[in-house]
């Protein structure tokens, strides 16, 4: 049999992780349906059918159109459906579920159509009853999709704020700790809006140790942040002269006690809210791990909280790629480190690219001599990195002399944040497209 090349092995751990997170799968786990005893299990709570008139689906997320034909395919049939509104990134797929509309909207910055589908999401929330059960899917991406600016703030000073914090490297606690306090159903607001309706939330996770109330900022969790935290978190990047005024004031507002803050953990309304984690990065990191076991490999999961600045992670697990050559430490070859969580970019450059090809960029300078056999994968899970077609990157020992042959100046496409434009032309960018999912970026340190 022929040995599998580098790019071979990441392939197939990349599909080996994205089917252990897909959400059609996820979905039908944490929906079990009884039909002839009039039961649905949610996780460990069990509903009887007959105490809701209504069951209605609301949602905003990467993988929202997954989540939703699954959703449909386990519920559409009972009586109580009425179907429902979810807003997705990416276009619809065709045929999509019959009775949930899906709305496509902006992502990272949100846009007029994610207004407007907010909006049209708050009403329906709103509209609903004591003895309606509202079923809620929320995914990574979900905070720009829902685009809900609360009134008097503007679409554009939601992008403003948005697009100041993205570009300072801002961790995306901190960059929806600031985008509850601007939103009308951000932070719980959501479960607040639909109360006293029973609620039900399916929550795919994109952050790192999956927070519930960071996820999608948290529109059906309680919010232990305050407008004081969101002006502290401002004041932290040195953004506060840099957005609206008008985001200053409404801010201020709220830390003066002038606006109602975000429902808090100890608020009554959330003991008509069940929410149940279906999905999140450990789980792909671990049938990562599998499969590279599968392959031959001395694999293991070193982390799944992977931070950090995305250039100075890559030179991190480079670091480790030289210490499994020359030691054999943590594990002997040949071996794959699996490492799940999400660095940042600090946007200095015009060029195209994302976090995950520029810490495979600084990965490759870090490795440059070490041959082809010593690499640093990298893949986002929702198949979208950055300002790129493309999930990711695959980086080696040789890379920064491929580079320079084929006339490319690997160190100025890290200063340009261009390391998408390096790798496609090497042919080492991972493209995947939409997977319809999104639990967090995964890296793998491969040592041959």
């Amino acid at each position: 049999m022929t040995p599998l090349s580098v790019r071979e092995m990441v392939d197939r751990l990349n599909a080996a992780a994205l089917r252990a997170v897909d959400p059609v799968v996820a979905v039908r786990a944490a929906l079990r349906l009884d039909v002839e005893a009039g039961l649905l299990t949610v996780g460990g709570t069990t509903l009887r059918l007959d105490a809701y008139d209504r069951l209605f689906v609301l949602g905003a997320g990467k993988a929202g159109a997954a989540m939703a034909q699954a959703a449909e395919a386990v519920l559409g049939e009972l009586e109580a459906w009425r179907g429902g509104l979810v807003i997705v990134k990416d276009p619809p797929p065709t045929p999509g579920p019959a009775t949930i509309e899906l709305v496509q909207a902006g992502h990272p910055l949100p846009d007029a159509r994610g207004v407007e589908a907010a909006q049209r999401i708050g009403a329906l929330a709103r509209a609903a009853g004591p003895d309606d059960l509202v079923l809620v899917l929320i995914s990574g991406g979900g905070s720009a999709l829902l685009a809900d600016p609360a009134p008097p703030l503007t679409l554009a000073d939601v992008q403003a704020v948005t697009d100041a914090l993205l570009r300072a490297g801002a961790t995306i606690g901190d960059l929806n700790t600031v985008r509850k306090h601007l939103a009308a159903l951000k932070g719980g607001r959501l479960a607040q809006r639909a109360a006293p309706a029973t609620v039900v939330a399916l929550i795919l996770s994109d952050v790192v140790g999956s927070p519930l109330d960071v996820i999608a900022s948290g529109p059906t969790v309680p919010d232990p942040t305050t407008y004081a935290d969101a002006l502290a978190v401002l004041a932290r990047y040195d953004l506060a002269a840099a957005v609206p005024p008008t985001v200053q004031a409404h801010l201020a507002a709220g830390a003066a006690g002038k606006l109602p803050d975000t429902p808090n953990p100890d608020d009554p309304l959330f003991a008509r809210v069940i929410t149940q984690l279906i999905g999140d990065n450990r789980i792909a990191a671990l049938a990562a791990v599998a499969a590279a076991r599968s392959l031959g490999l001395h694999a293991t999961l070193l982390t799944t909280f992977l931070e950090g600045e995305a250039r100075d992670v890559g030179g991190l697990l480079a670091a480790f790629a030289k210490e499994i050559q020359t030691s054999g430490h943590p594990l002997p070859r040949p071996a794959c480190l699996v490492l799940g969580g999400e660095t940042t970019v600090t946007v200095r450059g015009a060029g195209q690219g994302g976090r995950n090809s520029e810490l495979a960029l600084g990965a490759a300078l870090a490795l440059a001599g070490w041959g082809a056999q010593v690499a640093v994968a990298t893949l986002a899970t929702d198949g979208g990195d950055g300002a790129s077609p493309a999930a990711g990157a695959v980086a080696d020992g040789t890379t920064l002399a491929r580079a320079i042959a084929h006339g490319l100046d690997p160190h100025a496409a890290l200063a340009a944040n261009d390391s998408y434009t390096l790798f496609a032309a090497l042919g080492d960018a991972i493209v995947t497209g939409p997977t319809g999912t999104n639990v967090n970026d995964l890296a793998y340190v491969l040592v041959l």
